[in-house]
């Protein structure tokens, strides 16, 4: 039986000149992703000529962006994600007391290793495909990983017992000035994802609440001068939900059509510019001027 042409739709993949036929089924889900931003494949038309694509958290980059062409290194940014994700995890569960855990001496080993250096090292090679936001995002909060093993380890570097020498309540309040500084750093990446997509802002404002609940537990201690115990659980319970969300975005970086059967939304905000050049509201001369 002949195929008919109304069937199908051309597709071509790059510059290459290689052409397939797309079915209409396929077609559709194509529109479908593009209407939702879905993830890194979903969402690039090899063969618009588009030189800048939407902003997208799987390749972190929170607004327009050039696509690095025949780059030699793969995409860093899922790497630096999960080794976020799964430091954060572990923290925000003990934070939470799960299971009446209080003492964080095995997150120590997995943020020297794990959030600490492979994050740092995604930071590095994201400065390599000339990511800004991604490098000083990643290798920050590599760094931050670092610095709190090295606060917390045990029999170590001895600067906890040090502080607690020096005056009962020193290092929890040096500890909570440390949090809140990185509740303000926070602030200014979360500033740089208004525009991006629902999915990269609820990461960074998730983090940004985690910190400060964190910093005020420490601060703001209880009757018996101790952390405050249920801000610190409130804190736990954000970096929890930043945790699973720095996952999701890295499963959108990951998930493309070579490996999966499927793409994750990861939602654009009305007001970013991709939503309002599909609307009409912003035409190509305005957006290349964004």
């Amino acid at each position: 039986m002949a195929t008919q042409p109304e069937d199908f739709n051309k597709e071509t993949n790059g510059t290459g000149g290689m052409n397939r036929e797309m079915t209409h089924e396929e077609h559709q889900t194509a529109k479908a992703a593009a209407r939702f931003g879905y993830g890194p494949l979903a969402h690039v038309n090899t063969s618009s000529g588009e030189s800048r694509l939407p902003a997208f958290g799987g390749e972190f980059q929170p607004g327009l962006y050039k696509q690095v062409k025949d780059r030699n290194i793969a995409n860093p940014a899922p790497l630096g994600l999960s080794a976020f994700a799964l430091t954060t995890f572990v923290l925000g569960l003990i934070n939470m007391g799960t299971r009446g855990l209080s003492a964080p001496n095995l997150v120590v080993g997995i943020a020297f290793g794990y959030g600490g250096l492979v994050q740092l090292l995604a930071g590095m090679w994201e400065m390599a495909v000339g990511n800004t936001f991604g490098a000083t995002a990643l290798s920050s909060y590599g760094g931050f990983w670092l610095s709190f093993a090295i606060i917390l380890t045990p029999g170590g570097f001895d600067i906890e017992s040090a502080l607690q020498a020096s005056g009962p309540n020193a290092f929890y309040d040096e500890f909570g000035f440390f949090l809140m500084g990185w509740f303000i750093f926070t602030t200014i990446l979360v500033l740089c994802t208004l525009r991006s997509t629902v999915a990269f802002f609820s990461l960074f404002f998730s983090l940004d609440m985690a910190f400060m609940l964190l910093g005020i537990s420490y601060l703001h201690r209880d009757a018996m001068d101790m952390p405050n115990l249920p801000v610190m659980k409130a804190g736990g319970f954000f970096a929890l939900l930043a945790a699973f969300l720095a996952w999701y975005n890295a499963l959108a970086g990951i998930a493309d059509d070579s490996n999966s059967f499927f793409v994750i939304p990861v939602a654009h905000f009305p007001w970013s510019v991709k939503v309002l050049t599909e609307k009409g509201k912003l035409n190509k001369d305005d957006r290349a001027n964004v």
